[in-house]
């Protein structure tokens, strides 16, 4: 057991970090604390005045893991500062997720768990993804309760579309059969991935594997460890906020994804992904 206490972080609310649809296995506790799982960490993680208590099981040092894992390395007042100079929207979005930092997610559990993502909701997502754990992942106690790791493609190399079916998958169980399959026999190889430069590449690699298409393919770039904040994922939510703000066409679903991307580029720069995360929140929670 290890705590690590963040002292009057900036651009740190829990509620900002957990539920603006980055990740699916961050749970909100009674007494208003998150409980989660990243790598082979189970880690609590509460507000304690203007400080943030870390308490939990870690490999290796806790400090260092939180510094990566939760992006303090980055300065996120500078991006804010940065986007509310674009326009008045950017400022109420960003005033209404503020404390969004994007977390540097396991590559392999963000391409899983975003292909689960598709045509579904984050209640539905969450079930799923912690029955995959509890099933092929390994065991973790923290505080009496069981907590399981997010599954390697090894550990999923023996299970069937029907299994993969039983746990709620729906028509994504073939897609997740055939993504393991092709990370196992080195169709896409996710080490060399993490080394890359060039997000064009990257992305055209990720498309190779069943289940990503432009979207979730964005999602991946973003909230990995990749941390490519120029993409711009684009789900109805960004659709409408982006109809609302700036394009104004009297029928959204006219709104295509190619004209919301060109227009997020021109507007947002190298910084779109920050953005989206700020609009896609603050459209969501209004």
């Amino acid at each position: 057991m290890q705590e690590y206490i963040l002292k009057n972080p900036d651009s740190f609310n829990l509620e900002h970090i957990f539920e603006c649809g980055q990740c699916f296995r961050w749970n909100k506790q009674e007494d208003g604390s998150y409980t989660g799982i990243f790598k082979e960490n189970v880690l609590n993680v509460r507000q304690k005045g203007k400080d943030i208590v870390f308490k939990g099981i870690c490999q290796g040092n806790i400090k260092e893991a939180i510094q990566e894992y939760f992006d303090l390395n980055r300065n996120y007042d500078e991006i804010k500062n940065t986007l509310k100079k674009i326009d008045e929207n950017m400022v109420v979005s960003i005033k209404a997720g503020e404390g969004i930092r994007l977390l540097n997610q396991d590559l392999w559990e963000t391409i899983v768990s975003f292909i689960i993502s598709a045509n579904n909701n984050i209640p539905r997502i969450k079930g799923i993804i912690e029955r995959l754990s509890v099933k092929y992942g390994k065991e973790i106690t923290f505080e009496g309760k069981s907590y399981y790791t997010f599954p390697t493609p090894s550990e999923l190399s023996k299970v069937t579309v029907e299994e993969f079916r039983k746990l709620g998958l729906g028509f994504r169980d073939i897609r997740l059969y055939e993504t393991v399959h092709m990370v196992l026999d080195g169709k896409v190889n996710l080490e060399e991935m993490e080394l890359e430069k060039n997000t064009s590449f990257i992305k055209k690699e990720l498309l190779k594997l069943s289940g990503v298409g432009p979207k979730v393919a964005d999602c991946i770039l973003l909230f990995s460890i990749l941390k490519r904040l120029e993409v711009f994922p684009i789900d109805v939510w960004v659709r409408r906020v982006m109809n609302e703000l700036y394009i104004k066409n009297e029928d959204e679903n006219k709104v295509k994804p190619k004209q919301i991307e060109k227009l997020a580029i021109e507007k947002f720069g190298d910084l779109a992904g920050m953005a989206q995360q700020y609009l896609y929140y603050w459209k969501r929670e209004a």
